[in-house]
C-alpha cells in the first residue's frame, strides 16, 4: 500500500469529485461577497464572518494555511480544499495567471445557496 503524505495544512482528502463542486459553488457565488489570500481569509476565519472557506492544496509552503482549519474548527465554519491555486483563482473570476492560496466566502448568492447546501453536507461527510 502507498501512502501519499498530505500537506501541513490538508486535513481530509478532498475526492476529484468535490473539489469539482467546490469549484463550481465558487463560480456560482460570483456575485456573493468573498475574500482572497490567507490574511484576509484568517480575519474573515476569526471574525467569524466566513460562511465557507476553500484551500488550495499547492500552496508552497503549505505552513501558510496551517492555521486555517483549527481557526474553521474552533469557529464551526465548513472548509474545502481544491488542487490548483490557479484554478481557484479563475473560478474566482481574478485576472488570469493570477493564483489565491484560499478563498473565504461571506454571503451565499440565492443562486448558489443550493449549490452551497451540497457542498457544506459533502464536505462533512468527508472530515467525519
Amino acid at each position: 500500500m502507498r501512502v501519499i503524505s498530505m500537506s501541513a495544512h490538508v486535513t481530509m482528502e478532498t475526492p476529484t469529485g468535490v473539489a469539482d463542486k467546490i469549484y463550481e459553488l465558487v463560480q456560482a457565488n460570483n456575485n456573493g461577497r468573498m475574500k482572497k489570500g490567507s490574511n484576509e481569509v484568517t480575519k474573515a476565519a476569526e471574525r467569524g464572518t466566513a460562511k465557507f472557506i476553500i484551500m488550495a492544496e499547492d500552496v508552497n509552503p503549505p505552513e501558510l494555511l496551517a492555521h486555517i482549519p483549527l481557526i474553521c474548527a474552533e469557529k464551526g465554519i465548513p472548509f474545502g480544499y481544491v488542487p490548483s491555486q490557479e484554478f481557484l483563482a479563475k473560478e474566482a473570476g481574478m485576472p488570469g495567471g493570477v493564483k489565491t492560496a484560499s478563498l473565504a466566502l461571506l454571503e451565499v448568492s440565492k443562486g448558489a445557496q443550493e449549490k452551497f447546501n451540497e457542498v457544506v453536507e459533502l464536505v462533512k461527510g468527508l472530515s467525519s
